[in-house]
C-alpha cells in the first residue's frame, strides 16, 4: 500500500466553490454556523453542522443530525452543486492569507501508515470527539473534513505542485475570513504516478491539525475491514482525506494564555515569585515575543517582557517548549493551574486575535493576567512527534485554516 494515493474527489462544480466552502466544522458553534449559512442553501455548513437545519436546541450529536447531514449531501449532489471526478487525481491546493502563501497536495493517506506511526501524531484525542466523527463519516459514507499534514523537504514534490499551479485553476473562492482557497486538478497519469512514488520515498508525514479526524478514519477502517470478508486493502476506507503542505510553508501562530486570578497572591508577591525563574523588564507597550524563551505578561494595565533563565531549559523535546516552560515555572507553581486541559481558571487565545484581545480580557476584569508566547515552530512539533511524545494542550494554532467542501473523499 502506498503512503498516499490519488482519489476521485467530490468537489464543487465549476463556479460553485464560493457558495459551497465553509470553515472547518470545529471552529464554529451551532449559532455561529446558523448565522453564516443563512441565505446560503449550498453552504457546506449544512453538511458539517447539520443541526442548523433542525429545531433550535437539537442535540448536535443526536441520530437525526447525522441523518440530516447525509440528506443534505445527497441533495447537493442531486442539484449538481457537488460533482465527482471520473478518475483518481491529486489536487494542488493553495491558501493565501495576506502575504502568506502555502500550496500543497490533496491526497488520500494510508490508514495503515497512520496506525504504524509513519503518519505521526502529537496530540491526545478525546473519545467523545472521535465518536462524533465516526458517526458523521458513517452517515455520509464520506470523509468531508481534511486532515492537515506536513511533509519534510521534498523539492521534487514542490516543483510538481508549482507546475500544476501555472494552469488555470479548477476552483477558486475567497472565504469570509479573507483567505483565498484555490484548487487545481492533477490528472496526468505520469505526474500522478510520480507524486505517489515521491511520497512513498518520504520517511514520515506529520499531522498538524486533525487528530480526531484521522483517529476516526482509523476506527472506520477497522470496523469496515472486520465486516468485509473480501477485504483487500484497496478499498477507499483504507485511506483518509488529507491536504499535505511542505513543512517550511506551514504557519503556526502564537497560542496565548489568560488566567482568572493570581491564586491568592498580591501583584508584588506574584512578580517576586516570577523573578525566581524569569528576568522581568517593564515595557512601553504590548509585548509580542520576538524569539523563543521570551514572553509577554500583561497585569493591571502594564506589559512586561519575561525571559526564562537559560539554566532551566531542559533537552527533552516536550519540556523545552515555550508552552511547557511557562506552564512548569509560572502557571502551575505560581497560579495553581496544574491541569490546563480541565481547569476553568485558564483560557486560551489564538494569535489570530492579536494582543488587544489579551488586554481586553484583563481590562474587563474577566481575567487577572495574560501571557503572550512566541509561536511553536514546525521543527519543535516534528521533534516531539519523532520522539513519540505529545504536545502540551493548546500548543499550536495553525493559520490559515483549510475549507470544508473543497474536496471530499467518498468511501
Amino acid at each position: 500500500m502506498s503512503l498516499v494515493r490519488p482519489f476521485a474527489a467530490l468537489r464543487p462544480a465549476s463556479g460553485r466553490a464560493p457558495e459551497v466552502i465553509a470553515p472547518p466544522y470545529d471552529v464554529l458553534n451551532t449559532e455561529e454556523a446558523r448565522v453564516m449559512a443563512a441565505g446560503r442553501p449550498f453552504s457546506f455548513l449544512h453538511i458539517s453542522k447539520p443541526e442548523i437545519d433542525l429545531p433550535a436546541g437539537t442535540d448536535p450529536y443526536a441520530p437525526e443530525v447525522y441523518a440530516k447531514a447525509a440528506e443534505n449531501l445527497q441533495a447537493m449532489i442531486a442539484a449538481g452543486v457537488l460533482v465527482q471526478d471520473d478518475a483518481p487525481c491529486y489536487y494542488a491546493y493553495r491558501l493565501i492569507m495576506g502575504v502568506h502563501v502555502q500550496t500543497g497536495i490533496v491526497a488520500a493517506a494510508s490508514v495503515a501508515d497512520y496506525d504504524s506511526n509513519r503518519i505521526r501524531k502529537h496530540e491526545f484525542t478525546r473519545p467523545d470527539k472521535e465518536d462524533d466523527r465516526v458517526r458523521q463519516i458513517d452517515a455520509l459514507n464520506a470523509q468531508t473534513g481534511p486532515v492537515l499534514l506536513a511533509y519534510p523537504a521534498a523539492p521534487a514534490v514542490d516543483q510538481i505542485v508549482a507546475n500544476a499551479c501555472a494552469a488555470m485553476p479548477d476552483a477558486d473562492a475567497t472565504a469570509e475570513s479573507g483567505v483565498q482557497h484555490t484548487l487545481w486538478v492533477i490528472r496526468d497519469a505520469a505526474t500522478v504516478a510520480r507524486l505517489t512514488a515521491l511520497f512513498d520515498a518520504l520517511p514520515a508525514l506529520y499531522i498538524a491539525d486533525g487528530h480526531h479526524r484521522s483517529a476516526s478514519a482509523s476506527r472506520i477502517c477497522a470496523a469496515r475491514k472486520a465486516a468485509n470478508p473480501q477485504h483487500t486493502g484497496a478499498e477507499p476506507y483504507n485511506y483518509f482525506l488529507t491536504v499535505i503542505f511542505p513543512d517550511h510553508q506551514m504557519k503556526i501562530l502564537d497560542y496565548n494564555r489568560v488566567i482568572k486570578d493570581l491564586h491568592g497572591l498580591s501583584e508584588a508577591e506574584f512578580l517576586a515569585r516570577v523573578s525566581a525563574s524569569f528576568s522581568i523588564e517593564l515595557a512601553d507597550g504590548p509585548v509580542k515575543p520576538a524569539s523563543p524563551r521570551e514572553f509577554g505578561l500583561y497585569l493591571k494595565g502594564q506589559w512586561r517582557r519575561l525571559r526564562v533563565n537559560p539554566a532551566l531549559i531542559p533537552t527533552d523535546p516536550v519540556e523545552r517548549l515555550d508552552v511547557s516552560l511557562l506552564q512548569n515555572y509560572l502557571i502551575a507553581p505560581l497560579l495553581g493551574v496544574a491541569d490546563p486541559r480541565r481547569d476553568k481558571r485558564i483560557d486560551f487565545v489564538g494569535g489570530i486575535r492579536g494582543l488587544p484581545e489579551l488586554e481586553k480580557r484583563v481590562d474587563s476584569g474577566e481575567m487577572a493576567v495574560a501571557l503572550a508566547l512566541y509561536p511553536t515552530s514546525m521543527a519543535d512539533l516534528i521533534a516531539v512527534a519523532d520522539d513519540n511524545q505529545v504536545m502540551p494542550p493548546k500548543s499550536t494554532w495553525f493559520e490559515p485554516k483549510l475549507a470544508d467542501g473543497m474536496a471530499s473523499h467518498l468511501l
